[in-house]
């Protein structure tokens, strides 16, 4: 075998299976995050890739991931984000949206559901601080927010 092959044998595709995902990955009260995609397990020096599922009427803790960016695909429920430095702001997002969070946003997830589990894959930009967890004191009724661009008005 020549070498090139040989080495993408040990370098190249990694397929991390649901039943090897690592619940020993930094936590934030109210959900669960499992750990797919990082350096120990895959090698990846530049993200960091999970699932997040969380109760049905449950909520999490406000946390940030300081200077990471994060993307959030809900595959199952409906995600209800809060955010701001007083949890100000509210949007929700369904299965199949995309939510995107800046780094160091204060935030916080709600599984808007009464009888659903909220299920999301998640994707970072690194493998540090992937959460502060916060103490934040939040408005009672937080700015709806439609999430909309330039092009979809």
């Amino acid at each position: 075998m020549n070498d090139s092959i040989s080495r993408w044998r040990k370098e190249g595709v990694r397929v991390v299976r649901n039943n090897e995902l690592d619940e020993a990955t930094a936590q934030t009260l109210g959900m669960q995050r499992r750990a797919a995609i990082t350096t120990a397990r895959t090698g990846a020096t530049k993200l960091w890739a999970g699932t997040v599922t969380i109760e049905a009427k449950a909520k999490t803790g406000a946390h940030h991931h300081g200077d990471l960016e994060s993307v959030i695909y809900v595959v199952n429920g409906v995600a209800r984000m809060r955010w701001g430095d007083q949890l100000e702001f509210v949007a929700d997002a369904e299965a199949g949206d995309f939510i995107y969070i800046p780094p160091y946003v204060p935030h916080q997830e709600i599984n808007a559901s009464e009888d659903l589990r909220l299920h999301c894959v998640l994707a970072r930009s690194g493998q540090t601080g992937l959460v502060y967890n916060l103490d934040i004191e939040p408005v009672e009724k937080p700015e709806l927010v439609r999430w909309l661009d330039d092009l979809h008005q």
